[in-house]
């Protein structure tokens, strides 16, 4: 399969704390891929360098063979590289809708004067947008909520609203940050299946930071453990398991 991102020893420092250090990653079409580690160990830094939030402090990093170092996150968005935040950012006093249709304006193609004189062409590209996010709802089973106010779901539900979002937005890759966090057990084997289902249905490539190691393990194909900002093991779900220094890492070492 093709490469479709390519990080290359990316290092992000603050004064004197290199909370990343040389992170180098490739992922092609359609994979799945796992980002873990304890925390602080600089998993949401390395999404923050991918997405445009900071820019690495030396090596870069390529989307389709291009760099995308230095550009805005709105520039990597329409390039087709989205992302799901830790902490939610809804727009909580809006519609379960508008919030889905928020995420699709970048693609459409209606001007201000179209807008503002409501042309037969405003209310298409309206009603195919509004099909789509309606659309993307069903499949978190969210499409009855869709006049209620994002404040108002419930936090599962809320979570599941930032993916459907992201995925509104017509990415090519998807990163998602923690995305079953405050998720009960059923919610988060829903959202196990939910998370392959999508990337499979709309050709995705899936890059996940979890600390649910159950959801990790059963959908990741291959993962990533970064430890202080630096990669301390790379390969499937079997070996990451049992890997000494990824157990040493979340474990710790009895030094008596």
């Amino acid at each position: 399969m093709p490469k479709l991102l390519e990080v290359q020893e990316i290092t992000m420092q603050f004064g004197g704390l290199k909370a990343v250090d040389r992170f180098s990653m490739e992922l092609s079409q359609g994979e799945l891929v796992g980002l873990i580690g304890p925390n602080g160990a600089g998993k949401t830094t390395v999404f923050n360098m991918l997405t445009g939030v900071y820019t690495p402090t030396s090596g870069d990093v390529l989307f389709e063979s291009s760099s995308i170092k230095g550009l805005k996150p709105y520039q990597i968005s329409h390039l087709g590289l989205t992302r799901t935040f830790q902490n939610i950012r809804l727009f909580k006093d809006l519609s379960v809708l508008d919030n889905v249709l928020i995420a699709c304006d970048q693609h459409i193609a209606y001007g201000m004067l179209a807008s503002v004189l409501k042309t037969p062409f405003y209310f298409k590209e309206e009603m195919i947008y509004q099909e789509k996010a309606l659309e993307l709802l069903k499949i978190f089973r969210l499409e009855h909520k869709c006049q209620e106010l994002a404040s108002a779901l419930p936090y599962g539900d809320q979570r599941k609203l930032e993916i459907i979002r992201a995925l509104a937005t017509d990415p090519k890759m998807i990163l998602l940050d923690e995305p079953a966090a405050g998720m009960n057990h059923a919610e988060t084997h829903d959202l196990m299946k939910t998370i392959v289902r999508i990337r499979d249905e709309f050709q995705l490539t899936v890059l996940l930071i979890e600390h649910d190691m159950k959801l990790v393990m059963g959908i990741c194909e291959r993962i990533f453990v970064l430890d202080h900002g630096v990669t301390i093991a790379v390969g499937d779900p079997g070996s990451i398991q049992t890997n000494t220094k990824v157990i040493e890492a979340y474990l710790g070492v009895d030094e008596s």
